[in-house]
């Protein structure tokens, strides 16, 4: 694509950092730039502009964005014109990265993803030195709505209903980021899933911070049943999985819409953190262990094909052995099919970082080496259960030596889990549906072969 005065089109490269959602924000501001005219390159050392889209979630997240920024910025000593940062880091420490990082020409928050195409063209524009800031306060979930550019393998999408997030844990700093939780309307959603079928997307992958809160700012209560039955209309549409599923706001009629779906994924996400009474209140979580358990074992029943995944904290201020203990337990009982382990880190604004009793580093890593053991062990286990069932996988790529596709079917998510290699006497295309019978489990990956015509 050429401009108007048929000069060729300037490049641009994105650089994605953090989590699905941040990806998500990543494909709505390349819609947006490609909608202007510039174009889409994927290396670097190609690009005119250069644009980080930053998290800021952790310590380690923070680190390796700054890492990537003083990367990206070797560039401009060659071909490169600007570098722009973008995301939760520049929402959360734009004057940081302005005094700190004079290589950076822009910073944009995450209020404006949909001015990312405007800020480029200033920052091309001016004629000093001085950053350009786009750190809009107005909060709204409008410029979702936005032309995406994906950048996950064809067949398969991330579907954002809502942004923001209500729930204040004690040690999340989500909310002082990215604001309080704005969803969507119902028919957008709908509408932008239609989009995405009509581009051949057959897996979408629904997330929020809380997904199961959806609707409740905007509707008065809940409504993710309601978006699913929607969803579930959307020709072309094969595969919908929800991610980020509080466990308070499961109700049996949301259970019973997942189990009778011939859609809905049978994949249960659930971040729950911990399992300790005591641990839970001083996060600031909702619900109980008591309630948690409850909530699990209905959804197990209703569909015992079910994968089970979490995310857990170890060493959380004024975590006791005693408390340890039992999530270990937890897991060990509920046999869960992924973990997610991570040890706790202080949040700058976050009331758990002002807590008096942290946990020293050696018992943290202690914690974590322990329950990431045992996670991989069921895992495992879980895994050789699926030997010699046949499951639909989605193509992603092929392995490196030629002699493997890999893919994902109901039961991998994403970026999160594991991957399906399997052979296949038929050639296969990326977004190709393949039935595979498993022959090998590992402790996170599966080995199988094609059996029948691809789809």
């Amino acid at each position: 694509m050429e401009n108007n005065d048929n000069r060729p089109a300037l490049k641009i490269g994105m650089i994605s950092l953090g989590c699905a959602k941040n990806q998500v924000d990543s494909e709505l501001m390349l819609g947006k730039l490609n909608e202007r005219g510039f174009e889409t390159v994927v290396d670097a050392a190609e690009a005119d502009v250069i644009i980080v889209n930053t998290c800021a979630f952790i310590e380690p997240a923070r680190e390796e964005a700054i890492n990537t920024i003083l990367e990206m910025a070797e560039y401009k000593k060659e071909n490169c014109k600007a570098l722009i940062v973008a995301g939760c880091l520049a929402q959360r420490y734009a004057g940081d990265i302005r005094a700190e990082l004079p290589e950076v020409d822009a910073v944009v928050g995450i209020n404006s993803v949909a001015e990312i195409a405007d800020v480029v063209e200033r920052v091309l524009r001016r004629r000093d030195a001085e950053p350009v800031a786009e750190l809009s306060d107005n909060y709204s979930a409008e410029y979702m709505n936005g032309p995406r550019v994906l950048s996950t393998p064809e067949g398969s999408a991330y579907l954002k209903i809502a942004e923001g997030c209500d729930n204040r844990c004690s040690f999340c700093a989500i909310p002082l980021i990215r604001g309080r939780m704005r969803s969507r309307r119902i028919e957008d959603i709908v509408t932008e899933a239609e989009k995405l079928a009509a581009e051949g997307v057959r897996e979408l992958n629904v997330i929020a911070q809380d997904t199961t809160k959806y609707g409740r700012d905007l509707y008065g209560r809940p409504m993710l049943k309601e978006l699913l039955e929607a969803l579930e209309n959307v020709d072309g549409v094969e595969l919908i999985r929800l991610l980020y599923m509080y466990p308070d706001e499961i109700s049996d009629e949301l259970i019973e819409t997942m189990a009778r779906s011939v859609k809905i994924a049978h994949y249960i996400d659930l971040p729950l953190q911990h399992i300790s009474d005591r641990l839970l209140k001083k996060m600031n979580r909702r619900g109980s262990s008591g309630q948690i358990r409850e909530v699990i074992a209905k959804l197990k029943a209703a569909m015992p094909d079910a994968i089970l995944r979490s995310s857990f904290i170890v060493g959380f201020p004024g975590e006791t052995e005693a408390d340890f203990e039992e999530l270990m337990a937890f897991v060990d009982e509920f046999r869960f099919d992924r973990v997610g382990v991570f040890q706790y880190s202080p949040e700058e604004g976050t009331r758990a970082a002002s807590m008096q009793d942290q946990i020293p580093d050696d018992v943290k890593q202690e914690r974590y080496d322990r329950l990431y053991t045992l996670a991989q062990r069921i895992s495992l286990e879980r895994g050789r259960k699926r030997v010699g069932t046949v499951v639909p996988v989605i193509t992603e790529d092929v392995s490196e030596d030629g002699i493997f596709y890999i893919g994902r079917s109901y039961a991998e998510a994403p970026d999160s889990d594991g991957k399906i290699y399997f052979t296949s006497e038929e050639p296969l295309a990326q977004g190709d549906i393949a039935k595979v019978e498993i022959l090998i489990a590992e402790e996170y990956d599966l080995t199988g072969r094609a059996v029948g015509e691809p789809t």
